[in-house]
C-alpha cells in the first residue's frame, strides 16, 4: 500500500526514506526518534507498523497497526492500516482476526476489490474454500481485471478440482496481464497440472522457479509435478 498523505509529518527524512521504498533505513531512523508529543507519537505508530509490513516482519508490525488504528481519526489511513494488519494476521496464522478486522470494513461501508481479496486469502488461510471463492468473486465484480482475485480464484477453483478449466482461464487471465509475476506462473503451471497437462505446467513451473527460485511453495509444486512422470 501507498503512504497516505495529510497528517503531523514526524520527520521529514523519516517519511522522504519511506516513499522512496528505503523501508530498513525508515524504519531505523522512526525508532530512534524520541518524543513525548502525543500526535508525533501516534505518528511514529503509524510509520514504524507500516515499515514492519513493508520488511514483512509481520509480528512486530502488529502493535504499532493496532495502536494507530485505536487512537487515530485519519479515517483513509485507519482503512490503510487496518487493511495492512488483516495481511500481517494472514501471515503469522491469524486468520479469524484478520477477518474481524476485514469485517469492520465491510460493516462500514468500505467497498474495494482489495478488501474483498484480502478476504478471500483469509478464508483460504483458514481452508473455508467455499467462502475465500465468493469473496474473490465478488472482488471480480467491482473489478473484473484485479489480478490477485484472478490468480487467487483461479487456483482455487483448480486446486480444490471445483472447475479447473475455469481456474485455468483466470489464471491465464492474470499471467497475460503480469507475465513476470512468479507468483501467477506459478499458479497457470499448477492449474494446467491438476488439469492432467503435465508439459504446460512444467513450462509456467519452470518460468516461475527462474523469476523466484527460493519461493518454497513454487519448489514443492514443481517436485510434485517432476515425480508425477
Amino acid at each position: 500500500m501507498e503512504e497516505v498523505a495529510g497528517a503531523v509529518s514526524t520527520s521529514q527524512e523519516g517519511v522522504a526514506l519511506f516513499q522512496k521504498g528505503d523501508w530498513k533505513n525508515a524504519l531505523q531512523f522512526f525508532l530512534e526518534v524520541r518524543t513525548k508529543d502525543a500526535n508525533e507519537i501516534l505518528e511514529l505508530a503509524y510509520y514504524t507498523g507500516l515499515c514492519y509490513a513493508k520488511l514483512k516482519r509481520f509480528e512486530e508490525a502488529q502493535s504499532y497497526l493496532e495502536k494507530y488504528i485505536r487512537e487515530a481519526h485519519n479515517n483513509v489511513r485507519v482503512y490503510q492500516c487496518r487493511m495492512m494488519l488483516a495481511y500481517a494476521y494472514i501471515m503469522t496464522k491469524k486468520a479469524r482476526k484478520a477477518e474481524q478486522e476485514l469485517t469492520l470494513l465491510v460493516n462500514t461501508g468500505f467497498e474495494s476489490a482489495q478488501l474483498y481479496a484480502t478476504m478471500a486469502y483469509a478464508a483460504w488461510s483458514r481452508q473455508s474454500y467455499g467462502d475465500a471463492i465468493e469473496w474473490y468473486e465478488r472482488a471480480l465484480s467491482v473489478d473484473s481485471d484485479n489480478l490477485t482475485a484472478l490468480n487467487g480464484l483461479g487456483f482455487i477453483l483448480a486446486d480444490t478440482g471445483k472447475d479447473v478449466k475455469r481456474g485455468i482461464r483466470f489464471c491465464k487471465r492474470a499471467v497475460e496481464k503480469n507475465p513476470d509475476s512468479p507468483v501467477y506462473l506459478d499458479s497457470l503451471g499448477w492449474a494446467y497440472y491438476k488439469d492432467g497437462k503435465r508439459i504446460e505446467a512444467m513450462k509456467f513451473l519452470l518460468r516461475a522457479r527462474e523469476k523466484d527460485p527460493d519461493n518454497v511453495f513454487i519448489r514443492e509444486h514443481l517436485k510434485l509435478v517432476e515425480i508425477a512422470r
